[in-house]
């Protein structure tokens, strides 16, 4: 039932992605499209209505007394958000500060539904402790309960603590008591205004997709209008080639005083998804290869390996967050053979949502990946001192 359901639901979006990027035709394709562009107006007043409530006070904000980064978009995924987090918390803690990541674990498992549905009818607030990925020691929950980028970032960072809770007020206090952290980096949390304090705003913007389609949810992929990039602090333009002036033009017109970053995505190694075992980056130069991915802009990392030299000559794609079975996976062994590929490549955040397999007869490699600056390396020390030493 479970399986069934997703995979409706995974068709659905994939259905309205394709409707909202008018990739589907037709007048069926058009009147959905009329409908979200009337829905995304009542999200527009919304939004800043909210943000009207929150600068007016009508709405409260928590301050814990402690610094507060939230690294957000303004556009619904593909940004490269979660390497830019690690370099955050990596670069944090190398200057001594005690770090917490604060997710709201998309799509990971959530408490029982009679327990929420009681404390919904009772008027009663959560007290549910949120969920420890890692404790800054151990990596304590599987990708299913964590959500994958939690779980990505808690496996990639060992001395960093990554606490799920969809309330970041209170997995930021059980941060501070628990651990005695003393720097909350909310992971997805531009959108996050009940927690501020001592806070920087850090907007991710996809150099190949800045505004999305230009259209705010559902009608596209805006979660706010560009003109709320003026709260930001700091911007990174990710996957940048160097050729930014125009963007930064646009930039400027909404935020003049950001520090602007520029990064792209550079390419480490490749890991052995079940085994582990590392290989260099140029082991996929002149190999035919399978690509398999279940990412927002899957383009990106196909891009990526041919780049590195690779053939593809077999990809399969899957919805974003997709959750593998062990007989999907068998399927893309079977048709990357008959492709003749030599080996299979995916994504670190697909892998940690790969299931046991009862056979590898080719191997599966994620690709590990960092952020790369390319200009602005002064702005982002100047902003970790900030943080730091604010």
């Amino acid at each position: 039932m479970q399986e069934t359901l997703r995979a409706w639901t995974e068709s659905l979006e994939t259905f309205v992605l394709e409707v909202i990027s008018e990739q589907r035709r037709g007048k069926r394709a058009a009147m959905i499209r009329s409908m979200l562009y009337l829905l995304s107006k009542v999200f527009t007043v919304a939004i800043k209505s909210r943000r009207f409530l929150y600068n007016a006070r009508i709405l409260r904000d928590t301050t814990l007394g402690v610094q507060v980064i939230a690294v957000g978009n303004l556009t619904v995924g593909g940004t490269g958000k979660t390497p830019v987090v690690e370099k955050f918390a990596r670069s944090l803690t190398a200057e001594g500060r005690t770090v917490a990541i604060l997710s709201r674990g998309y799509r990971s498992k959530p408490p029982p539904l009679s327990k929420r549905f009681l404390n919904k009818i009772m008027f009663r607030e959560d007290s549910t402790p949120p969920r420890v990925v890692s404790d800054g020691k151990s990596l304590l929950l599987n990708s299913e309960s964590a959500g994958d980028e939690p779980y990505m970032l808690a496996s990639n960072l060992k001395d960093v603590v990554v606490l799920v809770d969809k309330d970041r007020v209170k997995s930021g206090q059980y941060a501070i008591e628990k651990f005695g952290c003393d720097t909350l980096l909310l992971d997805d949390g531009f959108q996050y205004w009940k927690l501020r304090g001592r806070r920087h705003d850090i907007v991710l913007i996809d150099f190949q997709d800045p505004w999305g389609n230009g259209h705010l949810l559902p009608r596209g992929t805006l979660r706010e209008p560009p003109s709320h990039l003026a709260r930001a602090s700091t911007i990174f333009i990710t996957k940048s080639n160097g050729n930014t002036k125009l963007l930064r033009n646009k930039i400027a017109e909404t935020n003049s005083h950001a520090r602007i970053i520029e990064c792209t995505h550079h390419p480490l190694y490749f890991v052995d998804a079940f085994s582990g075992v590392r290989k260099d980056i140029d082991m996929v130069k002149g190999l035919k290869v399978a690509s398999l991915s279940g990412i927002a802009q899957p383009e990106s990392f196909e891009q990526g390996l041919q780049s590195l030299g690779a053939e593809i000559v077999y990809s399969k794609r899957f919805a974003d967050h997709h959750r593998f079975s062990q007989q999907e996976i068998l399927n893309v062994i079977n048709r990357s053979k008959i492709r003749q590929a030599e080996v299979i490549l995916t994504t670190q955040k697909d892998a940690v949502r790969f299931p046991k397999l009862d056979r590898r007869d080719l191997a599966i490699y994620f690709m590990r990946v960092e952020i790369k600056i390319l200009s602005g390396a002064k702005n982002f020390r100047e902003c970790v001192h900030q943080i730091c030493f604010h």
